[in-house]
């Protein structure tokens, strides 16, 4: 075996090391190939003595995902994939792109031929820094990320949409700076408030489904509307992004404790989509309605009353605790305390206090979007298209831009935009700004609703400024204390944003999920299955004596998947054999399930199926049935779930086979196995 050439082609291996390899199998349906090809491409590593890690992208998501540490060690990257993977985070490293079917078929070829590969160009692997371990990033930082990920479009469409109408269809008034009703313009507005009200869900919601899975979205979902509908709790304000960002994590963690409650088999298939979710939405919701709540609607109105006090003290001190609270949580309840207490005396006469509100305004957007394009390589693409987004929204005093930022940096962007915000309200406090309408940013002193123009401006550049590169700085400071790998709102190695469930990711070695771990993401629970019966059980109990046949009668592929319905039917788990048929045969249609190896693995997901059931088979003689290497198939297991309450069951089902499918041990034991209870007692090695 060949030795990489030079640290920028593999890290510079030296023969005393065990080469390291990492790859990525993926198939348009993201079904059987995907984990056939990785387990091959491991099989094929331990017999040369190399190291090797896989990342499947299948259709239930990206497992086993490759770390910035997996990718930095690696000696080359193998992509054996039908569909497009995202590259840049292999920068650096000599990449070998090839189809899936070469993974199960050449997988020892693959890694000699990766060793002289191409190397990846892109900055990716520069960005991670060349030095230093770094670790693995932790859940509740994954959780965080995909939630501001999914939440970022909302933010930049509604915030764009709300600006571009008030640009072209707004104007000034003792309410504010709207827009007429009725019109074209207001259509636009309101579809851009649909945006912002969604936004807040939409990230609690997506950081509980990380955590907790699919049963997990819809408490995140709920809880976050709840926690910035401050009326369900007797508030003037929300609890924003932060209240979502509470939401999140407890709706996750929720959902993973309740999954640990022990329940009835019969109920198990009705968890993850009528118990968990009730269960969890109601008792998050009431918790939030009446404990939590109660202290966001003191903390508003103990700050309103604070700052009525404070009226008579100096400008600059004034505008500089406006300043701080109006940059603290961008529309949560210290934000609308300051916000309220400006609009309120403007009905008075005093436009003072406004005036250093609007200043402070719009200094968070404008000042993360600054941030981005001072220091672009400290910012991924993403957060610097998010970036552009803000500098916008920030001319028209729409603050919730800098929310995506905040809620991925908390510990230093929130820091820094109260600074930059103290600085601006402060300076409009100094420099005897007023302000006639309730709204803020360059747009109101465009429309001429603002006094003292220049000293406005002067402290919105000024904190805007502050906030860049105070910003900048304690990134730096962050990076240079973990070696150089710096936080982003897409981590690297990361194409998507990443569903994070328990246990979606399996260990560094690149074991395929044992049964165990299948079980307990299907049924919700850890606790369902004691050691004993999890030993007697085969794929969670779908499969057993009465789904088994030594050998099939049949001769052809269609006549073979019925046999199977019939033997299934013969559980009482389906209800309809004719349409398990018809949904089987739809599927082989869209592509044969022969998988090569002498496998075929029919599958169908229908609600003529009760409950999950797996069956098999063998035949001597072979059955054709379109595999891709020309084999007929003599293992023939099907899959039924039901379409309702199976979610992506039978994926993971076929995951599991696929993997254990390909140790030639394990089908020669198959194919040799005497009898029923034989059979039975080589499947259990299934893991």
């Amino acid at each position: 075996m060949t030795s990489p050439a030079g640290p920028n082609g593999g890290g510079g291996a030296s023969g005393s090391r065990r080469l390291k390899f990492v790859a990525v199998t993926a198939c348009p349906t993201g079904i059987a190939h995907t984990y056939m090809a990785a387990e091959k491409l491991q099989q094929a590593a331990a017999e040369l003595g190399v190291d090797m890690k896989v990342e499947t992208q299948g259709s239930i998501g990206a497992e086993n995902v490759l770390s910035d540490n997996d990718v930095r060690e690696a000696d080359g990257v193998i992509i054996a994939a039908d569909k497009e993977v995202d590259r840049e985070r292999f920068a650096g490293k000599r990449v070998l792109s090839t189809g899936v079917a070469d993974g199960v078929h050449k997988p020892k070829e693959l890694i000699e031929r990766v060793q002289s590969a191409p190397v990846q160009s892109g900055t990716a692997a520069a960005a991670g820094g060349a030095g230093g371990g770094g670790k693995e990033r932790s859940l509740a930082y994954k959780a965080l990320m995909n939630g501001v990920s999914y939440m970022i479009p909302f933010v930049v469409v509604g915030g764009l949409l709300i600006a571009i109408a008030l640009a072209l269809g707004g104007h000034a008034t003792d309410k504010g700076y709207v827009v007429t009703p009725g019109t074209f313009w207001d259509h636009v507005f309101q579809i851009g408030v649909i945006g912002f009200t969604l936004m807040i869900p939409i990230l609690s919601g997506y950081i509980a489904y990380a955590i907790g899975d699919r049963p997990a979205l819809v408490p995140g979902m709920i809880g976050g509307f709840i926690a910035n509908t401050g009326a369900l709790y007797d508030s003037k304000s929300g609890a924003g992004f932060i209240g979502a960002i509470v939401t999140g994590f407890l709706a996750g963690y929720l959902v993973l404790w309740i999954k640990k409650v022990q329940v009835p088999k019969v109920v198990q298939p009705i968890m993850p989509i009528i118990v968990i979710p009730i269960v969890a939405t109601t008792t998050l919701g009431l918790f939030f309605i009446y404990v939590i709540g109660k202290p966001i609607s003191w903390v508003f109105e103990t700050l309103t009353g604070w700052l009525s006090g404070m009226t008579g003290t100096s400008a600059i001190l004034l505008g500089a605790i406006l300043g701080l609270m109006i940059a603290f949580d961008m529309g949560g309840p210290v934000n609308k305390t300051a916000f309220l207490f400006g609009t309120g005396l403007i009905a008075s006469g005093n436009y003072a206090v406004m005036g250093m509100c609007a200043a402070a305004i719009p200094v968070m957007p404008l000042g993360q979007g600054l941030a981005t394009v001072l220091r672009r390589k400290l910012y991924s693409d993403q957060e610097r298209d998010t970036g552009m987004a803000a500098l916008f929204m920030g001319m028209f005093g729409i603050s919730e831009g800098a929310i995506p930022f905040a809620a991925a940096r908390p510990a230093i962007v929130i820091p820094a935009n109260m600074l930059g915000g103290a600085v601006a309200g402060a300076i409009a406090g100094v420099a005897g700004v007023g302000d006639h309408v309730p709204h803020g940013g360059p747009i109101v002193a465009a429309l001429g609703a603002i006094d003292g123009v220049i000293g406005f401006l002067i402290a919105i550049v000024a904190g805007t400024v502050v906030t860049a590169l105070t910003t900048n700085a304690l990134i730096e400071l962050k990076e240079r204390r973990n070696g150089g790998a710096a936080r982003t709102l897409a981590p690297a190695g990361v194409p998507e944003p990443v569903l994070v469930g328990v246990g979606a990711g399996v260990g560094s070695g690149g074991t395929a999920p044992s049964a165990r771990t299948t079980a307990v993401r299907a049924t919700g629970t850890t606790g369902a299955v004691s050691a004993p019966a999890a030993e007697a059980e085969v794929l969670s109990g779908y499969l057993d004596e009465r789904t088994v046949k030594t050998q099939l009668v049949s001769d052809s592929k269609e006549a073979a998947i019925r046999e199977m319905a019939e033997m299934l039917a013969g559980t009482g788990n389906v209800r309809d054999v004719d349409e398990l048929v018809r949904v089987a045969l739809a599927r082989e249609a869209q592509g044969t399930t022969g998988l090569g190896e002498s496998i075929a693995i029919p599958h169908a997901k229908t609600d003529a199926v009760v409950r999950p059931t797996v069956g098999f088979a063998r035949s001597d003689e072979g059955i054709e049935w379109g595999a891709l290497d020309g084999t007929k198939a003599r293992l023939v297991f099907m899959i039924s779930v039901p379409e309702a309450a199976a979610g992506d069951e039978h994926l993971r089902i076929l995951a599991l086979l696929s993997r254990k499918l390909m140790d030639t041990g394990f089908r020669e034991r198959l194919q040799s196995a005497p009898d029923g209870p034989a059979i039975l007692d080589v499947l259990r090695e299934i893991r």
